[in-house]
């Protein structure tokens, strides 16, 4: 039996969080039969009408979740006011309401007159971009998104309506040979998803090659996608392929594309469009037969508009876009998360850790870190020998304290051990989101090296 000692608390939700949590206002998506007898996911439909500006009176209807305002011809609603970026805002459906969020553009969003960079909208709301009036209006028709009928794909589970729409493109687009994005916070399960995409796909018994791109130094980043021909720079004793070769008949997955230095995008593209690279110090192309999967936790279409990402190869990329929810956008998926990330666990963990009462102490928390910030936690409180205990309400997320927790049955070394690794955990999760998990910014703050503190994610599970 585990030791009866209290749960380290995760940090207590906001207040707003908490009721935003129990208000059930109307909401713009339910789920639905479809014919067939087919689930879909049936989204409000709603209209925006240029009321003022050098477009005036063009109109753009939903078809989906979501449509982006912008002076891009692929844009929802394309513009040709010059004072619009290139993907100005961004309008989705979710979360019980309309949003609209501002894409990093050069002169803001307005909503009725008051700048934002994320509102709620109400029907009627006046956008205002650039020189631009748009008006919000649900025209009460419906769109139906299919869901799948599946509770996983791959290594991900889900039974929210918002994954099994993710489960029923990414059904469609893994048999393919097409280059998806994945976009999502941190901790969403991009590598997951890029992982159980490769395993569906024919190329399935070809190799995965992962390159994390804010990984790996700049000066080094060429070499390690791209391969070197011996004596190619010092140290060079003989040629090395790079990802793109090394994963020949299966599929290459670029991690955080968004820390892609602006030099090297060219040559990726190249890549996306020839299908060949050049090895530094080579003096010839090489054709290579791979698929290419990209994830970021950044916005693309932000570093597109802050010239940090070339707009051509957002497009070669964005051959079909997957937007993975964060957690606490289907908490109703915790039990299942959490029976599969105790699958390897004792029995008697399992059997505390998956209590109702424990469950529920789970979906109080907003999970910013979401399914890897979950995981860490139902690992620490494995680690420490804890069942659930109540505690108070504003109880600091601390080890217990001394005298209460600790196991003076175990070697003096078995102890110090689980207690360090206690602290490091705690430190880094807080290390990465004090810093927006920016590596090299966080690596100078805790005084160790971008290597060091990579690998220590790494052994915590934080990478």
């Amino acid at each position: 039996m585990i030791a009866s000692v209290a749960v380290p608390e995760p940090p207590r939700p906001h207040a707003l969080d908490d009721c935003s949590r129990r208000a059930e206002p109307a909401s713009p998506a339910r789920t639905e039969a479809i014919r067939g007898g087919a689930a879909a996911l049936s989204v409000q439909r709603f209209t925006l009408r240029v009321e003022g500006g050098p477009d005036h009176g063009r109109a753009a209807v939903t078809r989906g979740t979501s449509i982006v305002i912008g002076s891009d011809p692929g844009a929802g609603l394309a513009l040709t006011d010059g004072a619009v970026s290139r993907y100005h805002c961004e309008l989705r459906v979710g979360d019980g309401a309309v949003t609209v969020r501002d894409l990093g553009s050069r002169n803001g969003t307005t909503v009725d007159g008051v700048a934002v960079i994320e509102a709620v909208l109400h029907p009627g709301a006046v956008l205002t971009v650039g020189r631009t009036r748009i008006r919000f209006e649900p025209d009460g028709e419906r769109v139906a998104v299919p869901l799948s009928t599946a509770a996983a794909f791959g290594r991900m589970a889900g039974q929210a309506p918002a994954m099994r729409a993710v489960f029923a493109l990414l059904e469609r687009a893994a048999p393919t040979d097409a280059t998806i994005l994945l976009h999502g916070e941190t901790g969403t399960g991009k590598e997951a998803a890029a992982e159980s995409i490769h395993a569906a796909s024919p190329r399935r018994d070809g190799p995965l090659i992962v390159v994390d791109c804010g990984a790996v130094p700049p000066t080094l980043l060429e070499a390690e996608l791209f391969g070197h021909a011996k004596g190619a720079f010092t140290g060079a004793v003989g040629a090395r392929a790079g990802a793109f070769e090394a994963a020949r008949g299966g599929t290459v997955f670029l991690d955080e594309i968004g820390e892609l230095p602006l030099e090297l995008q060219p040559k990726l593209l190249r890549v996306l469009e020839r299908r060949e690279v050049k090895p530094v110090g080579a003096d010839r192309y090489h054709a290579v037969d791979v698929r290419v999967l990209a994830a970021s936790h950044r916005d693309l279409r932000a570093e597109v508009n802050a010239k940090r990402f070339r707009a051509d190869l957002y497009y070669r990329l964005a051959v079909v876009e997957v937007t993975l929810p964060p957690l606490h956008e289907r908490v109703g998926d915790l039990p299942l998360i959490v029976a599969r990330l105790l699958a390897d666990a004792p029995a008697a963990v399992r059997a505390e850790l998956m209590a109702p009462a424990f469950l529920e102490h789970l979906a109080r928390h907003r999970w910013p870190g979401n399914v890897r910030e979950l995981r860490n936690y139902l690992e620490r409180c494995a680690a420490l020998g804890v069942e659930l205990a109540p505690r108070p309400a504003d109880a600091p997320d601390a080890p217990p304290a001394a005298g209460h927790g600790i196991d003076a049955s175990a070697p003096l070394r078995d102890a110090r051990e689980r207690w360090t690794a206690y602290f490091e955990r705690a430190y880094l999760d807080d290390l990465l989101r004090h810093h927006g998990d920016n590596l090299t910014q966080a690596a100078r703050a805790a005084g160790v090296d971008r290597a060091h503190l990579y690998r220590l994610l790494w052994k915590h599970g934080l990478k």
